[in-house]
């Protein structure tokens, strides 16, 4: 019996999805009828298993398998991997070597670009509960290049912050090591570049430029879907600068394992390192990174005030909270008027009008409603089990955040319901969201549906 894929099921259903795909699915197992030995990519991954989950892996075993439950281990490793060196033929991880920081590699042809944004420095990321693991991670990385976590792949939707620190992690690096030679690119700029050289025959030349940097970082990696001939090109110079402990930094708008259109052995070589998700971020950190920017990019002190009204209309992601307030400073300019909560939601007009069109209780319904799998028709009933009250009760918090509209008109439109108790769901959602990792992650994934 494969107790440990009855564990993971388990797992996957009660952990929220960015936390077991974080921790949990990189793992792997070699299983006996005594024994479960878990081999986990890297130190981190071991050391926050071991500390954060192990006691509840231990337990569901135990419910699985009663007495004949196997005894658990934790180790770094790989299936089918017992050599220290890589075989590029397989697709196992070898077991990552905390070597000291290679050398600075030298090319024989001219250096490419780093195409580095100097103004992309952890600095000026603004760290929220959203993104704080993959900073770390980042910040790791900067301080110990190709030994920490070898690759780092980040993933989460667009204008979250993925790029920015990617540039951050290349910066510090260079800053740590003036002649390190250390190159961002787009996917779409690999495969232009590989194609260039295709058909001007210098395709060797392009190998050894890619694989004879020290830190290689390539921006949505989605792009590479179907791309046959760059995947193959980008496999091999993946393996060289792994095999020479290169730090390689990939990122992309999904999980790796849910990139369609990749090869397998890449989306396994993906996960030999570690995997961080970045959410969208929280109120409290819109509204510090709405006050950091005005000040970094335009010298201005955005009022509290200001800066909670923005966030509180803006929520999908910060390219749109800077499109927002880029478009307030320059209209105050204009105007030479005070900047105030009724100045912005003036300047923001058509931009609101815009979103507050899009979003409409009969669309959070249908959304909700899918999400769950049931029925709309169910949430306007006056069915009170609760696979049908939670869901009410979400789409209903969902409609206070999302419209405009009053707590009796939202009551209305879910089956003639009292303004009570759309108070009643919005404070018990806020109390589940607060104590329950379950319904914190449905609803936010339904308010990046809603709102992207």
């Amino acid at each position: 019996m494969n107790f440990w894929s009855k564990c993971t099921d388990r797992l996957e259903h009660d952990l929220p999805q960015q936390q077991f795909n974080t921790w949990i699915r990189p793992l792997q197992s070699i299983e006996d009828a005594h024994s479960i030995r878990l081999l986990a990519p890297n130190q981190f991954v071991l050391n926050w298993v071991q500390n954060h989950y192990l006691n509840e892996i231990t337990e569901y075993l135990h419910s699985i398998a009663g007495t004949n439950a196997p005894a658990i281990s934790l180790e770094i490793g790989s299936k089918g991997n017992t050599q220290t060196s890589m075989d590029t033929s397989q697709d196992s991880a070898p077991n990552q070597r905390q070597n000291p920081r290679p050398g600075v590699r030298q090319s024989e042809d001219a250096p490419m670009p780093s195409n580095l944004n100097p103004n992309f420095v952890f600095d000026t990321f603004v760290q929220g509960k959203s993104n704080q693991l993959a900073r770390a991670a980042s910040i790791q990385i900067g301080e110990n290049p190709g030994t920490a976590y070898n690759p780092l792949f980040i993933y989460g939707g667009v204008g979250l912050g993925k790029t920015h620190l990617m540039h951050a992690v290349g910066n510090m690096i260079v800053k740590t090591n003036p002649h390190a030679r250390v190159v961002y690119v787009h996917s779409e700029g690999f495969v232009a570049q590989m194609v260039k050289a295709l058909q001007h025959n210098t395709i060797d030349e392009f190998k050894r430029r890619f694989r004879s940097v020290n830190a290689l970082l390539i921006d949505d990696v989605q792009f590479f879907a179907g791309k046959e001939r760059s995947q193959e090109e980008f496999f091999h110079t993946f393996n060289a600068l792994f095999e020479s402990q290169q730090q390689i930094i990939l990122s992309s708008d999904r999980f790796p394992k849910e990139v369609s259109g990749l090869e397998e052995r890449l989306k396994s070589r993906f996960g030999w390192g570690l995997t961080v998700a970045i959410e969208p971020p929280d109120l409290e950190t819109r509204v510090a990174i709405l006050k950091s920017k005005a000040d970094q990019l335009f010298g201005v002190d955005l009022p509290n005030e200001v800066a909670f009204f923005i966030g509180k209309r803006v929520r999908s992601n910060i390219r749109e909270l800077e499109g927002a307030l880029r478009r307030i400073i320059a209209n105050a300019e204009f105007t030479g008027r005070d900047i105030t909560p009724e100045f912005a939601k003036d300047a923001l007009r058509d931009m609101l009008a815009a979103q507050d069109k899009q979003v409409t209780i009969e669309n959070i319904q249908k959304t909700v409603a899918e999400y769950y799998k049931i029925r709309t028709s169910e949430l306007l009933s006056s069915k009170r089990s609760r696979t049908i009250a939670r869901p009410r009760q979400i789409a209903m918090t969902l409609a206070k955040e999302l419209t405009n509209h009053s707590l009796p008109e939202i009551g209305e439109a879910f089956g003639g319901r009292d303004h009570t108790t759309v108070l009643y769901a919005t404070r018990k959602i806020a109390e589940l969201k607060e104590g329950d990792n379950r319904v914190e992650e449905d609803y936010g994934n339904l308010l990046r549906t809603l709102t992207s």
